[in-house]
């Protein structure tokens, strides 16, 4: 028995009429899981910015945004890519597919989203992006840039972001049957 949306209908039209709820369709459940997600990463940044320094930090909301922005845009790839590649293993298959992909994904996107913040700012003083210097400051840029969020960044999954990601591994392998 498939578990498929059904359109909202009136039953027992005579008696009552009840309205059929139809499930969520695929979309809605991948956009409210990606702003859940998203949600989480930045709970997780404002929680360890607290606990580092006590708020006191003068990009606090441009930091925050970055890690929703980040979890929230890798969310939908992250599922579509655990479903191709784990759907039909066992669950601690799927649960290390969801958590190595999950992981990655998320720390990916967000260091690709502070390059292009970096690219921004460097943009002044780089040449136009299509000509043969210009790709290479644009490729100069993201690699410092990639390198600084993983050394200055990705503390601010921790500790918050580990359990986090541990727990939302385990309902999406749980959810992927």
């Amino acid at each position: 028995m498939d578990a498929q949306p059904r359109p909202f209908r009136l039953q027992n039209a005579g008696q009552g009429s009840k309205l059929s709820v139809s499930l969520p369709s695929r979309i809605t459940r991948l956009v409210a899981g990606a702003l859940a997600w998203g949600a989480l990463m930045a709970l997780s940044a404002s929680i360890s910015l607290y606990f580092r320094n006590g708020f006191e930090t003068l990009h606090l909301a441009e930091l925050v945004t970055l890690f929703f922005l980040g979890g929230a845009l890798a969310w939908p790839f992250v599922v579509l890519a655990a479903g191709l590649v784990a759907r039909n293993a066992a669950v601690e298959t799927r649960f290390a597919a969801c958590f190595v992909l999950l992981a990655l994904g998320t720390i990916g996107v967000t260091a690709l989203l502070f390059a292009m913040d970096y690219r921004v700012f460097y943009s002044e003083w780089h040449e136009p992006i299509l000509s043969r210097i210009g790709v290479k400051q644009l490729f100069g840029t993201t690699v410092s840039a990639s390198y600084q969020f993983a050394v200055l960044g990705m503390r601010l999954y921790l500790p918050v972001g580990l359990p986090i990601l541990a727990g939302a591994s385990l309902w999406l392998a749980k959810a992927m049957r």
